[in-house]
């Protein structure tokens, strides 16, 4: 490979990564996304624009892969399709991985070799044809819509849905979520720990409660005025407690505490899940009553928590 060719492939990898964070950041929520027809129809630019790539350096997996995802958003953008479940959610995310796993095998020592990459087609056309037919069916009626991070009445939260090593895989994510807390803020590294959360997202299966919670963290860390030093004690904290809660059978005590709600991003943000606002409380004039009034409304506990917030606000404020 000449070296104009190799730089046009690595330009076209991270392109074809960005375009797949785009896909999955779309994708942790999807019955929220699809208020929002511009950015399904950024979804489905972001497969048409892979598969125009792979198509031009002759990549077919990839081009085959991006093709299908791209007809299935198709269907999304054009379709009579007006509300989502958890199991098209699912589907769409098992064809987002494949193209993740052949942009690896891509981008590694001994390249994306053909067989390799037909032996991942052919895994992942069964699962477009299951999205297609369900989709269609979604449309027409036949399947009730059921929320993305919802279930079914009476099926179960912890059946078959994560795996009995869920703590010890959450505790990788939360090293790996560690280390960009620690990088310098910017919108790159918050990307990072944005993706970090799509894939603590995914790890939950059909949880709600813990779905929940990661949308929450998520939606902290991409409003740029919650600094790192504030969010990464909090978020780790929680995810980490959560995840033993889970390996426990305990997902329904499971909740965002009120501080990280508190510092979740505006729901007028593009790149949150849409939250409610907290309730916006009158504050009295007088010392005594606010005083009575915090005490009333926090624990101990959160009460810390706000005086390190505004001490650090103040702090950086100077």
């Amino acid at each position: 490979m000449s070296d104009q060719q190799d730089r046009i492939m690595r330009l076209f990898i991270e392109e074809a990564k960005e375009h797949l964070d785009t896909l999955e950041n779309g994708l942790v929520d999807l019955k929220s996304t699809m208020k929002d027809p511009e950015s399904v129809q950024e979804m489905f630019r972001a497969a048409h624009s892979v598969k125009g790539g792979a198509a031009m350096l002759s990549l077919d997996s990839i081009k085959t892969t991006a093709h299908r995802l791209e007809d299935c958003f198709k269907v999304l953008k054009d379709g009579p399709v007006k509300q989502v479940d958890q199991t098209a959610e699912s589907l769409f995310l098992k064809g987002v991985d494949t193209l993740k796993d052949l942009l690896a095998q891509l981008e590694g020592p001994f390249g994306l070799r053909n067989e390799e990459g037909e032996k991942l087609v052919q895994q992942v056309m069964p699962v477009f044809a299951q999205l297609e037919t369900h989709l269609k069916n979604l449309a027409s009626g036949k399947v009730p819509a059921v929320a993305a991070g919802s279930r079914a009445p009476g099926a179960s939260q912890t059946a078959g849905a994560v795996s009995a090593n869920f703590a010890a895989e959450v505790m990788v994510l939360l090293k790996e979520m560690l280390q960009a807390f620690k990088q310098k803020e910017s919108p790159a590294s918050r990307e990072q720990l944005a993706a970090v959360c799509v894939r603590l997202y995914k790890l939950g299966g059909k949880i709600e409660t813990w779905q929940n919670l990661v949308k929450t963290a998520r939606g902290a860390i991409v409003n740029p005025k919650n600094s790192y030093k504030v969010l990464a004690p909090l978020i780790i904290k929680e995810l980490k407690e959560a995840g033993d809660l889970v390996q426990g059978g305990k997902v329904k005590t499971i909740a965002p505490s009120k501080n990280l709600l508190l510092l979740q991003a505006s729901p007028k943000s593009a790149e949150a899940a849409p939250l409610s606002a907290p309730p916006q409380v009158a504050l009295p004039a007088e010392p005594k009553a606010l005083v009575k009034l915090l005490l009333k409304t926090f624990n101990k506990k959160q009460l810390s928590e706000i005086a390190k917030l505004l001490v650090h606000a103040i702090k950086s404020s100077k």
